[in-house]
């Protein structure tokens, strides 16, 4: 717990520690001296001050805070269900039926005659023959010749030539120059300062309040389902959502800074500027000429001449002789020998015949085919198939669904608010009165010097 002091406490408390022997200053000034009378001299005593101060004491606040329930109630919904119907309909459909119809066309195919015909061929005998022909070709005879060739060389022919080229030559000179340079000289100067201060305040704050976890069921639908011809209700997923609960307030002490000016001498450095005279040197690039001897390389032609061999082949034509067979079908008569048995030993004389094969050309006939297609005319029969429209009529089945409107109870889930009440301590600032013991001084008049002074009366002192 924090405790202000007040001003007029402290001057009281610097004064409860002064010294209460003799002072040496009397009241208005006048000098007093030990031998003074004990009525002229400053008394003090003590007298009870009502001093104000700020306490701070710990109350127990009530704050209310929002709590969010859960109830379930039933809620009559009102939906519409699909209810399948059955239905007749007389429905017409045309039908293609197959005629059949029998034609006739004549088509044209080609069919084999045989025919014997007779032709003659002549078989010839090879008979071979020795014959001799001359041919020419060409020989290759190589003859060596000569002749005389020119061509030029590079001869390389040196020169001597000078040339004059200028190259650069320092001069160095010696040179002044005012060169300033500066001295570091501290000098004081006055600045004004922000000082900083502050004092604590009590401020109130809010506090996040705690995150809760909920189950929340997500809004159901409706759905069309096919096989029984009518809607069912699918409800929906679940999820978890996080809830804030409200805030709570609270209190905190924060320091507020604040600022003042403060002057304040400080030094600062300050370069002063000075002047010396340096020396220094300069360099002068001054042109020179100069000669130089160097060599120059000339290529001159020169002509030479020399001989070549070389080779010149001739192509010279030559007769030669080859010989080769022919082979000719000429009729041949061929002799052959024989053996004659005789029985007795006498000589006899006899002809006999013999055959000898002659190829001599002759003349055969040969029969054979040779096939010709003529063409013939036909005739085939053969069905086209018409597809003719012809109308049904049948019966047909269908089902239809049918809306009907119906009622039922669902649970629905609702969120009711209420307030909890909690306690929570706080400092509270409280101003007390106590009475502080305080030193007042007291001075007699009647030693304020002069003749009103010396006329009053003792008993009319304020000392006692």
């Amino acid at each position: 717990m924090k405790t202000v002091f007040s001003a007029p406490l402290l001057v009281a408390l610097l004064f409860s520690f002064a010294p209460t022997a003799q002072v040496d200053a009397a009241y208005c000034g006048a000098v007093s001296y030990n031998c003074c009378d004990p009525c002229c001299q400053v008394h003090y005593h003590t007298v009870m001050k009502n001093v104000s101060k700020t306490v701070y004491e710990q109350q127990d606040v009530t704050c209310y805070k929002t709590v969010y329930d859960q109830i379930c109630e039933e809620k009559v919904v009102n939906y519409t269900r699909m209810v399948s119907e059955n239905r007749t309909k007389t429905v017409n459909y045309t039908v293609m039926k197959p005629v059949y119809e029998t034609k006739t066309r004549n088509y044209t195919v080609m069919k084999p005659v045989w025919e014997t015909k007779t032709r003659t061929y002549t078989v010839m005998k090879p008979v071979y023959e020795t014959r001799t022909r001359e041919y020419t070709v060409n020989k290759p005879v190589w003859e060596t010749r000569q002749k005389e060739v020119s061509y030029t060389v590079m001869k390389p022919v040196w020169e001597t030539k000078t040339r004059e080229y200028t190259v650069m030559k320092p001069v160095y000179e010696t040179r002044t120059k005012e060169v300033t340079y500066y001295v570091s000289k501290t000098v004081p100067y006055t600045k004004t300062i922000t000082v900083n201060g502050g004092h604590w305040e009590t401020q109130t704050y809010e506090v996040a309040g705690p995150t809760r976890t909920r189950v929340v069921r997500e809004p159901g639908t409706w759905v069309f389902d096919p096989c029984t011809c009518c809607c069912r209700y699918c409800p929906g997923a679940c999820r978890t959502e996080c809830v804030q609960c409200p805030p709570r307030k609270c209190c905190k002490k924060v320091w507020v800074p604040t600022c003042c000016e403060k002057e304040i001498t400080c030094c600062k450095t300050v370069c002063e500027p000075r002047t010396k005279t340096c020396c220094y040197q300069v360099c002068t690039m001054v042109p020179e000429t100069k000669t130089c001897c160097y060599k120059v390389c000339k290529m001159v032609p020169e002509c030479r001449t020399k001989t070549c061999c070389y080779k010149v082949c001739t192509m010279v034509p030559e007769c030669k002789t080859c010989c080769y067979q022919v082979c000719k079908m000429v009729p041949e008569c061929k002799t052959c020998c024989y053996k004659v048995c005789k029985m007795v030993p006498e000589c006899h004389t006899k002809t006999c015949c013999y055959k000898v094969c002659t190829m001599v050309p002759e003349t055969k006939t040969c029969c054979y085919k040779v096939c010709k297609m003529v063409p013939e005319c036909k005739t085939c029969c053969y069905q086209v198939c018409k597809m003719v429209p012809e109308c049904h009529s049948k019966e047909v089945c269908y089902t239809v669904c049918v809306p009907v409107c119906e009622s039922k109870t669902i649970s629905c889930t609702k969120t009711v608010p209420r307030k909890i009440a909690y306690t929570v301590k706080r400092c509270v600032p409280k101003t007390i009165c106590e009475q502080v013991p305080v030193q007042v001084r007291c001075t007699n008049p009647c030693c304020s010097g002069g003749e009103s002074a010396s006329a009053a009366p003792a008993s009319d002192c304020g000392c006692n």
